[in-house]
């Protein structure tokens, strides 16, 4: 199976994707588990869990980019 060449841009939209994702749902995260640990007066429970959640969304929406990106779809 041979490689199409691709344009170094988007190479950086794949970064620039990659990074948003991880940022955006760690944030989210965390924000949220702050949030109810607000809410429910638990003060880290939530946040680690939030951490947690955004951490394991990000990377299962970083693995699906990339192989979106490498399989040419």
């Amino acid at each position: 199976m041979r490689q199409k060449p691709r344009h170094p841009l988007h190479a950086m939209g794949l970064m620039s994707a990659i990074l948003s994702q991880l940022v955006g749902s760690t944030l989210i995260g965390i924000f949220g588990g702050k949030w109810l640990d607000h809410h429910f007066k638990t003060e880290p429970l939530f946040l680690v869990v939030g951490l947690l959640l955004g951490l394991a969304t990000g990377i299962y929406a970083m693995y699906k980019l990339v192989h979106h990106y490498f399989s040419g779809e």
